[in-house]
């Protein structure tokens, strides 16, 4: 084996430019993959962070009439607060309403939530310290699309319990910034205090977001979520993704692969006297197999070494800086960092370093087989069988 390594070796240096075409194409191969998969490591890591600090903390408890995925079921989906133990718990209450930003009509989410909370980011400190009658916070999203801008004032219109109509105006203390879509489009947070003296719905809420220190019990007419329950549907889209991306992989490989192998087809071909040299000087066909497989597989090795040197400075540098997205990424409505960092585990490298050395050998084996089939004389005369 060990002389089949330094023939091997010795031919692809020999060969000069067709190598190092080779392995540039494998180690570019090898470079996209890692970073790619990085990305979508990382953008899973962040929105998933994101996500629990912006709204799902350490899970919700939600009344059972209510269901996020069905806005009919906000005007009865709510519970009285008294009816559960709100220890490490955080009410919210979810109300229809229209603003109307420089007379224009626009159907919101009015959210109540405790001023003084810190269960969650949002900055909900603002709604304390201000003396409007209504103050408001909103996030990026919602003012770009009102047109809002903070210390503005907007007419909200909303329905109290019976169904009757009442408006006034709200004043808009902060914008928040946040990549979570479905804490800021569309939805517009006050004090809960404020939403139940506006709704006459005293003590009533939709959900509770539950800290760290929440030890749940079962409690009639209400269901808990926890936070795998919760980012459960995202995992499945991070899950899509990765199979989605998995078919770029593929093309890029055969690509690599397909080079590989027409390399070693024509090398085979101008090589048959050498193939007849070798068996004559007392090789097996075997030997003189192994041969031609570890040139193939060193291909791989070569091009996984020459994507370690120039790619870990590129994986450091991306690591840090990130990669930043347009805005209008944010306004599908799914957890989307405007910059992401990805993140580049050493099992990542490792096992697509051990894919791409695997498939190349493999690859490289397929037209070496035909050397056990060839007839060393006629090798030696450089004639083909």
């Amino acid at each position: 084996m060990k002389i089949a390594f330094q023939i091997a070796c010795k031919n692809l240096m020999g060969a000069g430019l067709r190598t190092w075409l080779n392995v540039g194409v494998l180690s570019f191969v090898f470079v996209v993959i890692i970073l790619f998969n990085g990305l979508i490591e990382g953008w899973s890591e962040q929105s998933i962070d994101q996500s629990i600090e912006w709204e799902y903390a350490n899970g919700h408890l939600l009344n059972e009439d209510y269901d996020p995925l069905d806005p009919f079921s906000i005007e009865d989906g709510h519970g009285n607060i008294n009816d559960v133990s709100t220890a490490g718990l955080t009410p919210v209450l979810i109300r229809q309403a229209t603003i109307y930003p420089q007379g224009r009509m626009k159907t919101i989410l009015l959210k109540g939530i405790r001023s003084d909370q810190n269960t969650i980011k949002l900055p909900t400190q603002a709604l304390d310290s201000s003396s409007a009658e209504i103050p408001a916070i909103i996030g990026v999203r919602t003012a770009e699309v009102a047109n809002l801008t903070e210390g503005d004032q907007v007419l909200l219109r909303w329905r109290d319990k019976n169904g009757t109509f009442d408006a006034a105006d709200i004043t808009i203390e902060e914008i928040f910034n946040t990549s979570v879509a479905s804490v800021d489009n569309g939805q517009i947070w006050i004090s809960i205090e404020k939403l139940w003296q506006m709704t006459d719905l005293k003590n009533e809420v939709t959900y509770l977001i539950a800290d760290d220190s929440y030890n749940h019990q079962n409690v009639d007419g209400w269901r808990f979520e926890d936070q795998d329950a919760l980012l459960s549907e995202f995992r499945e889209l991070i899950q899509i993704e990765k199979y989605s991306s998995s078919i770029l992989y593929l093309v890029l490989l055969i690509i690599a692969l397909i080079a590989i192998f027409d390399t070693q087809v024509l090398s085979i071909f101008r090589r048959q006297k050498e193939i007849g040299t070798y068996v004559a000087l007392g090789m097996t066909r075997v030997e003189v197999l192994r041969l031609f497989t570890v040139e193939g597989a060193l291909y791989s090795v070569f091009g996984v070494i020459a994507g370690l040197i120039y790619g870990i400075p590129l994986f450091i540098w991306v690591n840090e800086v990130g990669i930043s997205y347009p805005d209008y990424y944010q306004d599908m409505g799914i957890n989307m960092p405007s910059t992401i960092y990805p993140e580049f585990a050493v099992w990542l490298i490792a096992l697509t370093a051990v894919i791409l050395i695997f498939s190349a050998t493999l690859v490289s084996l397929i037209p070496a087989r035909k050397i056990v089939q060839m007839n060393p004389v006629n090798a030696l005369k450089g004639k083909i069988q």
